[in-house]
């Protein structure tokens, strides 16, 4: 009876250590990636283009979908750093408000599109495209109608992207004000992260710059073959991913810096919403083939690509890293091993540090001390989005409010 019971109890406690290791093993394996990115992009990349190939004809295209309080401002300011070689294209989309009176009014050219079936930035680059076909330029880059370049940002995104043959995306930022409050500034910080350390990271290991759908330049011959006309909430990763497959992976060029205003708490939560959904779908969709598809055929952009994709956004996975080794020790207390709790969680602490490091060289201007103890509270906010996840993500596009 003793032996039964004692070869009961080592199968029930195998059973225990089996189901930790199952439940551990891939959200461990998903930080090793986004340690390696991030332990690799605390230092910046070196540059490899110059002003060696300015394009003759350059256009600025920019969509823009009920942008009347803004865009105003940024044309005014954009206007006052372009090269004289290029021009500024609107692409004023089912707007309902003057944002085509007043982009003309500062002398953009403004083409209207009309189509409330068919909506989206997609589409409305696909339309700016068409119109551009007749006599295009030699090089387009893209910017949200609320963006705005460092000073010589586009001189050297261009250049890059004739010299390149290649898509260029610039290091994509968003600031919050003076008046900013904790969750903005941590929101930016974590944007920081995205757009800049692991981008630097993941370019380093060999895959492609994650395109972000603003500070993008193409060359003609690039952006004329481009899947454009789609209602898909997070068309840039679409490309990147359709680019990186057919070998014309995206440069990351850290020398040119483009800037947003960040929204809201309300209209934050809103396109966090929009480009945390976007993003798993691309995951679910994309991650494995990528790394399927670059083993296969000897491609690391592919395969790093892959790997990239598989780690959710960082809100995200520290809130399933969290609930995961209170689970792991849970079933420690109920007799099992206590490895995939102690490895689970000292991947984690590695990751704070990294963030921590990351903060200290990069993101103390946008992350204030005073606001980092708010982030439990900012993983909590998120919390909506991930239950409107559960029950459907979110596949339309929707306007991102602004500032007044």
């Amino acid at each position: 009876m003793s032996d039964m019971m004692l070869t009961t109890g080592v199968l029930d406690m195998n059973a225990l250590d089996a189901v930790t290791w199952i439940a551990v093993v891939p959200v461990f394996l998903v930080f090793m990636i986004f340690v390696n990115e991030v332990a690799l992009g605390l230092v910046p990349v070196d540059e490899q283009y110059g002003l060696a190939k300015i394009p003759r004809a350059l256009t600025i295209l920019i969509p823009a979908h009920n942008e009347a309080t803004g865009i105003g401002e940024t044309l005014f300011r954009l206007k006052e750093m372009l090269p004289d070689c290029s021009k500024i294209l609107v692409v004023a989309d089912n707007c309902t408000d003057d944002t085509a009176k007043i982009a003309r009014a500062l002398g953009a050219e403004v083409v209207e599109r009309e189509d409330i079936e068919k909506r989206g930035k997609g589409f409305a680059l696909d339309f700016g495209r068409a119109h551009l076909s007749a006599t295009p330029p030699d090089c387009i880059i893209i910017l949200d109608a609320d963006c705005l370049p460092d000073l010589g940002t586009i001189e050297i995104l261009s250049a890059a992207a004739i010299e390149s043959g290649r898509p260029v995306q610039a290091i994509n930022l968003m600031y919050g004000g003076p008046n900013a409050g904790p969750l903005i500034e941590i929101s930016n910080f974590a944007f920081l992260i995205k757009n800049l350390v692991r981008q630097r990271g993941l370019v380093r290991l060999g895959g492609p710059a994650m395109l972000t759908g603003t500070g993008m330049a193409f060359p003609w011959e690039v952006f004329k073959g481009l899947a454009l006309a789609s209602s898909n909430i997070v068309e840039d990763l679409a490309i990147t991913v359709n680019l990186t497959l057919k070998k014309t992976k995206p440069i990351l060029l850290e020398g040119a810096k483009v800037w947003s205003a960040a929204a809201t708490a309300k209209d934050t939560l809103t396109q966090r919403t929009r480009w945390e959904h976007g993003f798993i779908a691309t995951m679910r969709k994309h991650a494995i083939p990528a790394i399927v598809f670059g083993i296969l055929n000897g491609q690391l952009a592919s395969l790093r690509l892959g790997l990239h994709l598989l780690v959710p956004p960082l809100a995200m996975l520290f809130a399933i890293g969290s609930a995961l080794s209170t689970f792991a020790l849970i079933f420690f207390a109920l007799g099992a091993s206590p490895v995939p709790a102690l490895i689970l969680i000292a991947m984690i602490s590695l990751s704070l540090l990294l963030l921590a490091i990351a903060w200290w060289r990069e993101g103390r201007e946008i992350l204030s001390a005073r606001a980092i103890i708010r982030i439990p509270y900012y993983v909590l906010w998120k919390v909506p989005i991930y239950v409107k996840l559960l029950k459907g993500p979110e596949t339309e596009w929707i306007r991102t409010g602004r500032k007044d």
